[in-house]
C-alpha cells in the first residue's frame, strides 16, 4: 500500500527554480515527491509514452549554461542527490507539473500536485509582492532623480547670476606685467 508522504509547501518553494523567465521544477525534485522508485525515470518514461501532452512550454531540457548555473546557484556539484547526472536534466512548468500528474495516475501523484500548485500559487504571490515593491523603489528613485534635476538647475541658475555681479578677466603674466607697469608709472607722475 502506498503513503502518501508529508509535504510542506514551504519545501516545495525551495524546489521552484527559474529558468528562462519561467518559475519551473527539476524532475529529480518530482520524482522524489512522487515517490518514484525509479527516480527520474519513471518520470521521463510516463512523459515519452505521453509526449503529445507536453509541449515545449510545459518541459524542457535544460542548456549547459542553464545546468552549471543552477547548480552554482543551490551550492552543489549534483542536483538529483544520486551523486552526478549523465545528461541535462529536464525541467516542468507549472502547467508541466500538473500534467505529469495525470499521466502518472497514482493518487501520490494527484496529492502531490495539490501542494505543488499551491507552492506555485505562493510563488507567484511572493513575486507580484517584489514587482510591486521594486514598481514603487523605483517610482521613488525616478521622483528623486527629478527632485536632483531641479536642484541642480537652481544652483546653476545661482552661479550664472553670481557670475554677472562680478566681472571676471584673465591676463597672461605678460599683459599683467605691462599694466601693472602702465599702472605704477601712472601713480608717480612717471610718463
Amino acid at each position: 500500500m502506498n503513503t502518501i508522504p508529508l509535504i510542506k509547501e514551504e519545501k516545495i518553494e525551495d524546489m521552484i527554480y527559474e529558468v528562462r523567465g519561467k518559475p519551473v521544477m527539476l524532475d529529480s525534485d518530482l520524482a522524489k515527491l512522487y515517490g518514484c522508485a525509479n527516480g527520474t525515470k519513471s518520470i521521463n518514461l510516463a512523459v515519452h509514452r505521453n509526449i503529445d501532452r507536453f509541449p515545449k512550454d510545459f518541459y524542457f531540457q535544460l542548456t549547459n549554461e542553464e545546468f552549471l548555473n543552477l547548480k552554482s546557484q543551490n551550492g552543489t556539484s549534483s542536483l538529483n542527490g544520486y551523486g552526478g547526472v549523465r545528461r541535462n536534466p529536464y525541467v516542468f512548468t507549472e502547467q508541466g507539473v500538473s500534467m505529469l500528474a495525470s499521466v502518472l495516475r497514482t493518487p501520490v501523484a494527484a496529492k502531490v500536485s495539490v501542494s505543488i500548485m499551491r507552492a506555485f500559487v505562493i510563488m507567484r504571490k511572493y513575486i507580484s509582492n517584489e514587482l510591486i515593491q521594486q514598481k514603487y523603489i523605483n517610482n521613488l528613485v525616478i521622483k528623486h532623480d527629478e527632485d536632483i534635476k531641479l536642484l541642480q538647475e537652481s544652483f546653476n541658475k545661482f552661479e550664472e547670476k553670481k557670475k554677472e555681479k562680478y566681472f571676471y578677466f584673465y591676463l597672461t603674466n605678460k599683459e599683467f606685467s605691462n599694466l601693472r607697469f602702465q599702472f605704477e608709472t601712472s601713480k608717480h607722475g612717471k610718463v
